[in-house]
């Protein structure tokens, strides 16, 4: 069977590298096999590659935007940072639409796009990583340099390819 194919949203070097190093400092390292990332897509069918591949080339045509890192979300085990994007909300509505017969039921759930910081540990370690996270949090803003598709491994994800946006009109 072929592994199933996960997108992400790339983000500039400088959101990346913040969010790396708090997965790096909070995520139990047995369990950390992944850089920090935002999934669009958690299960897409590998056997669809060049599809997907001509559909993200195609949604990615359009000029890099903003993201606002908005909040943070006690995940009962972890902790994430929520983010909000209009322009993130249509390009993955687009592919949603195209996909739309390929979707797992996660995947056709409403979207909460977010990057995850803490996950798997005790209840009380992930409370006290969200209230110290939380008492000094400011909204602050990232920027969206592409798509990036992925083939996922059972637990490590290989890298397929990216679809950088366009640079924005100056």
């Amino acid at each position: 069977m072929t592994p199933p194919l996960i997108v992400t949203l790339l983000l500039d070097d400088a959101a990346q590298a913040r969010f790396d190093r708090l997965r790096a400092e909070h995520f139990p390292p047995e369990r950390n096999h992944l850089a920090a990332h935002v999934t669009l897509f958690h299960a897409l069918p590998g056997e669809h590659l060049d599809a997907v591949r001509v559909d993200l080339t195609d949604a990615a045509d359009r000029p890099s935007f903003d993201v606002a890192v908005t909040g943070l979300r006690f995940l009962g085990r972890g902790v994430a940072y929520t983010l909000e994007s209009p322009d993130l909300a249509a390009v993955r509505g687009g592919l949603v639409s195209a996909w739309q017969p390929w979707l797992t039921p996660q995947d056709r759930q409403r979207h909460a796009p977010h990057v995850t910081v803490q996950n798997k540990v005790d209840p009380a370690v992930a409370r006290a990583l969200h209230e110290r996270l939380l008492a000094e949090f400011a909204p602050w803003t990232i920027r969206a340099r592409g798509l990036g598709l992925w083939r996922y491994l059972g637990g490590p994800w290989e890298p397929v390819s990216e679809h950088p946006f366009r640079s924005p009109v100056e």
